[in-house]
């Protein structure tokens, strides 16, 4: 009888094969998101939806690039900032680049001090990188009036063709907005780690259970992901 029950136990154990074998495992298989909460569960179904938009953008970008007749303007000149006299392609996009990549740094620094309960530091580091974003912003607001004064419309522009106006601040807009609810909700979160929100269990929005700093984690998530996108947008828009 053992024997039996042992070999029926074997039977269930064997996968099956194919598409079939993949539906079985994920919709029987309890385990699969036991250990994910809901809140980070919830951000990584967003950042995948969002990961779509943005493709879509690239994606419509490029296609009105190789399509278009008319010559596509130059980003080295049409990025260029005078300096002492002289023209420098893209040196406010590479700052730029540099500021956000730093930023993502202080956040991994903040989520590493959150699960250490450290929330000086952890509050700090999260201030440092609303700012790092807040001064991206500024000068993406610099970037936009500059080309702005220089006659660039999302119908048009003095350098080529007129597609590239409407994807520029399409594009660049977008993770703008982004960065922008990004900073607002650093600010928001290291607040509440400073006044010790999370280990006093204070009533309000994003506070968890007492010690649980997991709300540090699910904000750098976004932020990571809204500096992984700049890199797309930054090889695709500026380097091309």
């Amino acid at each position: 009888m053992a024997e039996t029950v042992l070999t029926n136990v074997e039977k269930r154990r064997i996968p099956t094969a194919g598409w079939r074998g993949i539906a079985a495992d994920w919709s029987s298989d309890q385990r699969a998101f036991k250990n994910v909460s809901w809140g980070k569960a919830m951000m990584w179904i967003f950042l995948l939806s969002d990961t779509f938009i943005f493709g879509c953008f690239l994606l419509s970008y490029m296609t009105a690039r190789m399509s278009t007749t008319v010559p596509w303007p130059n980003p080295s000149e049409v990025f260029a900032l005078t300096i002492a006299g002289r023209q420098i392609p893209l040196i406010l996009i590479a700052i730029m680049t540099f500021v956000l990549i730093s930023s993502s740094g202080t956040m991994a620094m903040a989520v590493n001090f959150g699960y250490r309960h450290d929330r000086r530091k952890t509050a700090i580091l999260m201030l440092v990188t609303a700012a790092f974003g807040a001064t991206f912003v500024g000068m993406q607001a610099f970037e936009w009036t500059k080309l702005i004064m220089e006659g660039v419309r999302p119908w048009g522009n003095p350098w080529g063709a007129a597609q590239f106006g409407s994807c520029f601040f399409m594009i660049t807009g977008f993770h703008g907005t982004h960065v922008t609810i990004g900073v607002i909700f650093l600010i928001i979160i290291a607040r509440k780690v400073w006044r010790g929100d999370f280990e006093i269990e204070r009533r309000g929005f994003f506070t968890s259970r007492k010690g649980n700093y997991e709300i540090v984690e699910i904000t750098g998530l976004y932020w990571h992901f809204v500096d992984l996108v700049w890199v797309f947008i930054f090889a695709f828009f500026y380097l091309w």
